[in-house]
Parts: structure tokens; sequence; C-alpha cells
């Protein structure tokens, strides 16, 4: 029997969903399908490629051994298809394809608006979607197909199973303060200071954060007091501003603002956050003209 007499679309996007929420109850929200039909769906799943493929934990589930072997090929099959539909829908688009770009914090203020406005300066039609978030929800997205491309760090190895990078440049952590803080003018950063302010953090999971836990170990700094984590670059500034705060925080983030003289740096040596920041695209993913037009103005700009 061939395999798409047994192997339906709906299968790739039921089991896809399940391994992302850990759950049949939202995954069936999700898709707007009733519970029962989400588990039958899986279990036909289970009977085409002959192996269990979730197993209970607790009171939900997670992948079976057997799962996480096929997840990978699932997201990407799906995503794929996903890609052939949207591809053909735009070709009778009189406004364009959309490009769906996520940004992570340190490109989305800089670079990733630079791009853009040089798109509309030349006369592009085509449309455009930028979503931020932490890294991990924007490299789901990508892989489910609902983002083209992702811009920003270079993801730790385990994160870019199915994924492609391609540099743009290096960019490092770095500790701010408000112009008019107590510390903006200090020559040397007292062994006190994260002690004596609240300092703004990389959340946990973020790509940054462990290049600052390093940070703080290699030069024996005290770990905060009073730490508050966010990814937030509109609530990052307004708090740095307004209570006396040290953000720790990408350098493309705050650049504006530095060269504004609106924030100081702090005398940190943060060498070792130095990294790439550059594209994520799915493996084998041809974008659209659109979408690579966006990737190589997007260069342009961070060439200068």
């Amino acid at each position: 029997m061939r395999l798409s007499a047994e192997l339906k679309l709906r299968h790739l996007e039921v089991f896809v969903e399940v391994a992302r929420q850990e759950s049949v109850t939202q995954a069936a929200e999700a898709l707007g399908m009733t519970q029962p039909a989400v588990t039958r769906t899986l279990r036909e799943l289970e009977g085409v490629v002959g192996k269990p493929l979730v197993e209970r934990h607790g009171r939900g589930i997670r992948l079976s051994a057997y799962g996480e072997m096929f997840r990978h090929h699932a997201g990407r099959s799906l995503a794929l298809a996903r890609d052939g539909v949207a591809m053909l829908r735009e070709l009778d688009e009189a406004e364009g394809p959309r490009v769906a770009i996520g940004a992570l914090p340190t490109v989305s203020a800089t670079a990733v608006p630079e791009a853009l406005a040089r798109l509309r300066a030349e006369g592009s039609r085509s449309r455009f979607s930028v979503v931020s978030g932490d890294n991990r929800y924007l490299l789901d997205q990508l892989r489910r197909g609902n983002l083209d491309v992702v811009v920003g760090r270079l993801p730790a190895p385990d994160h870019m199973v199915g994924l492609d990078f391609d540099p743009l440049f290096r960019e490092r952590v770095v500790a701010v303060v408000a112009v008019g803080h107590p510390l903006a003018t200090a020559s040397h950063l007292p062994t006190s200071a994260f002690e004596d302010f609240p300092v703004l953090m990389p959340s946990e999971g973020s790509i940054i954060r462990p290049m600052v836990d390093r940070m703080f170990l290699e030069q024996g700094l005290t770990l905060p007091r009073f730490p508050i984590e966010t990814v937030s670059a509109t609530f990052g500034r307004r708090f740095t501003l307004q209570h006396q705060a040290i953000w720790i925080i990408s350098h493309g983030v705050v650049r504006a603002d530095l060269e504004d003289g609106v924030l100081q740096l702090l005398p940190l040596n943060t060498d070792s956050t130095l990294g790439p920041v550059g594209l994520c695209i799915r493996s084998e993913h041809r974008l659209s003209a659109a979408a690579e037009r966006f990737c190589a103005t997007l260069r342009q700009a961070c060439d200068g």
C-alpha cells in the first residue's frame, strides 16, 4: 500500500501540535478539535508508523523515544507543505507575498527596521510581519512554518536541528545605567554594585543568559541581590531610566540610547559574551523571492 493512502496531513498537524503542547487537551484547543479526535488521530498515526509515539508522564503525556525520533521529520514535512501552499496562493496577490520575520530584541530595534525602511524606499510591494519574542518561541514558530526567517543570536547547537545559520555580525552584552546614575561616572565598578541597585537580567532560557552567568563567575562578581528577569526592551528601558537600575542586555538593544547620551556604559569587561548574530532558516527550505530580498537587504544594512 502506498504511504499516501495511510498517512494524511492531519496526522502530522496533530502530532506536531501534541509534541509542542505536551498535552492532548491543549493541542485539541489549539487545533479546534475535540480531545477524542486528537487521540484517535494519534492512534491512527501510530498504526501507520508501527511504533508508540507518546506515553503517559505523570498526569500528562510526553513523546516516547520513537516520537522524539519522528518529531523532526514530521515538523519539517509539515512546514514544507505549508510553504508550498503559501507560495502558490501568493502568486495571485497583487500586493505581493507576505514575509514573516522573527526578530530577537537585539535586532528588532536596529537591523530589521533599517532593512525594512530600505525595502520601502526601493519600492517593494511585499507585505511584512515582524514577531518578537524569546529564542525558543521564535525557533518553534520557524520550524512549524509560521515564520520564514528568525534574526538574532546564534542558538545553542541542540536548538539548531533542522536549521541553518547565516552570520551577519558579532555583538557583545553590555551593562548600562541612566545618565545621572551614581555609577555613571565610575572608572571602576564597585564589588557591591550588583547588590546596591536593582539589576535587569536576561531571562532564563534566553540565548545570552548563559553568557551572562558565566561572565559573573569568571570575574568573581557578586550575584544581584534584586534581579529582575526580562527580555522586554520597552520595560527594560523605562525601568532603567526611572529606578536607578543596572541593565544587562545585548548592545544592539541600547545602541541608540547610548549614542543619544540617554544611557551610559558601565566599566565591565564583557568580552566573553561576544557572539554571532545572524539569520536562522529551515534547512532545505526555499525562501520566496520577497524573503530572499529581505535577507539580502538585511545583510547590506548590517554591512553598513
